[in-house]
């Protein structure tokens, strides 16, 4: 998989012409959650269950995954879906729909971990929204298309590479900034970076499922080893069993014998099935 490719300078960005399956699907659950949420608001709070605290991230254990389906009012899920759609459809249409989930996941809940690690002694924290996420798209967009062009506010060309790199420091001063914003620009500025991690280091991800694949082979080999030594010791009971028959005959073998004879012979009759 190519992750970076430069387009024709002077292109102009934002003309996606359809849903692609990841983006649509993306959308449609962020706005039912949205819908949801705003629907049960009198009852009870989702991001109370969905968002990510500190404070009660154990045992709810799916929170650095479902923070990034909430949303805090409309102008928030509006901007994160729009964004979403107008980069990230172009990026799934090049990656596919498995990569392009797999990063968007990588950024979002990577970006959430870091946020959680920053917050961990303010209990009463809740972070939502999928702003990591696009963050980590906005990043990949640049990479892949620098010399594209951007309209700032529809009117002002500015090239993607550009458009970017103002993003990140704009995210970087404020993260260093007054903590009363309800904004969480560490949370973008995590995105990025794990974003540009994932892209830039294209040798860390085959790296861990090569790890993974190995260990899990190895498992394989020790399961399967032990079950063969095993086999063997119950083959070789066996056999001395059927030894003494042949000498003594049946009625000769002790009535623990006669038992370990026939869990022995069950059990490797159930072993050979399976195999």
């Amino acid at each position: 998989m190519r992750y970076q490719f430069q387009s024709e300078q002077g292109n102009i960005a934002f003309k996606p012409q359809y849903f692609t399956d990841a983006i649509k699907v993306l959308i449609i659950a962020n706005v039912a959650m949205f819908l949801f949420r705003y629907l049960a608001l009198s009852q009870f709070d989702l991001a109370e269950i969905f968002g990510l605290s500190p404070g009660d991230v154990w045992p709810l254990v799916w929170q650095p995954f479902t923070y990034m389906f909430i949303h805090g009012d409309f102008f928030h899920i509006f901007m994160n879906m729009f964004v979403l759609w107008m980069f990230g459809s172009e990026m799934e249409s090049i990656w596919g729909r498995r990569e392009f989930l797999k990063y968007y996941f990588v950024t979002g809940m990577g970006a959430g971990l870091v946020w959680l690690a920053f917050n961990i002694g303010n209990a009463y924290a809740v972070l939502i929204g999928a702003s990591g996420a696009i963050y980590g798209i906005l990043l990949a967009y640049g990479l892949m298309f620098p010399n594209r062009k951007v309209l700032i506010y529809f009117l002002f060309p500015v090239k993607v590479k550009y458009f970017v790199i103002f993003l990140g420091a704009i995210a970087f001063v404020s993260s260093w900034g007054a903590s009363g914003s309800n904004i969480s620009h560490l949370t973008h500025l995590s995105g990025m970076l794990i974003g540009y991690i994932y892209l830039k280091s294209p040798w860390t991800w085959p790296k861990f499922r090569i790890l993974f694949n190995s260990k899990l082979a190895e498992m394989k080999y020790k399961k399967t080893e032990k079950r063969d030594m095993r086999r063997m010791k119950m083959q070789h009971n066996i056999d001395r069993l059927l030894d003494k028959i042949s000498e003594v005959g049946y009625d000769g073998l002790t009535e623990d014998e006669k038992d370990e004879l026939m869990i022995h012979s069950r059990h490797l009759g159930r072993d050979l099935e399976k195999d």
